[in-house]
């Protein structure tokens, strides 16, 4: 990757809101060049999507999302690549990691409630041939997110333990 390339991306990674005109300043060299740059990026699947991060205590609406840890059998000639695949096909899914250590894959998902989430690992994740077990894991708060601390304009709220 040339030594442009690295460095709109480092921007667009930090401001995805960005212009052109704002890169082409900072870097120093015509918007032109920003614009092709950028546009070789997307073509070659460097630059794959742009994206808001969100914080979600500010939403009106329940969502869910969890961790799930899965084991599984790696495939002759696939690894794991064909299971990651059949998985991240799935609407629930964020993210999904190949890991080293206790388990194969990580997998971050995002559902209605609780009972949605553990239908989709009963239903849709336990059910592959090579998966051999799963850990789910909710997720109760977020602090960071992508380099983004997630915190309340008011402060931080606790959540209560208490009815």
């Amino acid at each position: 990757m040339k030594s442009i390339e690295r460095e709109i991306v480092s921007l667009l990674a930090e401001d995805s809101r960005l212009s052109a005109k704002q890169i082409a300043c900072a870097l120093q060299v015509d918007a032109e060049t920003v614009i092709q740059t950028v546009r070789s990026l997307e073509e070659r699947g460097v630059i794959v999507k742009y994206s808001a991060i969100i914080n979600a205590d500010w939403l009106e609406e329940d969502a869910v999302e969890a961790l799930i840890e899965v084991k599984v059998t790696p495939q002759r000639g696939h690894g794991f690549d064909m299971i990651a695949e059949e998985i991240a096909s799935h609407d629930e899914v964020l993210n999904l990691y190949l890991m080293s250590g206790a388990y194969d894959l990580a997998v971050i998902v995002r559902g209605k409630s609780l009972r949605a989430i553990s239908r989709f690992v009963s239903e849709k994740i336990s059910t592959y041939d090579t998966v051999i077990s799963t850990a789910t894991h909710f997720i109760l708060k977020k602090y960071k997110v992508e380099g983004a601390v997630m915190t309340k304009a008011d402060g931080a709220d606790r959540i209560s333990i208490h009815p």
